[in-house]
């Protein structure tokens, strides 16, 4: 299995679509994670719509990026993975028991001009599995 984290981002983008080629080539199945958290408040909790599901809302965010960037026959068996909390934490548990973990070097919380975000250094630094970074073949190290 690999797992690859998935954001929306370019670079998450880029991630899943080396992720994808590396799971035809090895024969894995793969895995897409996207977190989502409730935004940070100061004691009070904004009223959201009865009808907010911020993970229903991941799931389909996520599952159109898959379409749009793998197609409607990605050439292996993706799983979908969608989970409340810090996407660092959730890629990290996701890959035990993976043989490879796939994230990009900069997601939507990225300051420009970083060669790593947070996420993937953390990934980088904690995963149980071995790490890939997909950079953009612009970034200069």
């Amino acid at each position: 299995m690999i797992v690859v984290g998935v954001d929306g981002s370019d670079p998450s983008r880029r991630a899943l679509r080396w992720a994808a080629d590396q799971a035809k080539l090895t024969g894995a199945e793969l895995t897409v994670v996207t977190t989502w958290e409730y935004p940070p408040t100061l004691g009070w909790a904004p009223p959201y719509p009865s009808d907010y599901d911020p993970n229903t809302d991941a799931e389909k965010a996520v599952r159109e990026t898959i379409d749009t960037v793998l197609g409607a026959d990605p050439g292996v068996v993706v799983h979908v993975n969608v989970t409340e909390g810090h996407p660092a934490f959730v890629l990290t548990a996701a890959a035990r028991g993976a043989e490879l973990l796939v994230v990009g070097s900069r997601g939507h919380g990225a300051f420009a001009g970083m060669l790593l975000g947070s996420v993937s250094e953390y990934c980088a630094a904690h995963a149980p599995c071995p790490v890939v970074v997909v950079r953009h073949p612009d970034e200069k190290p």
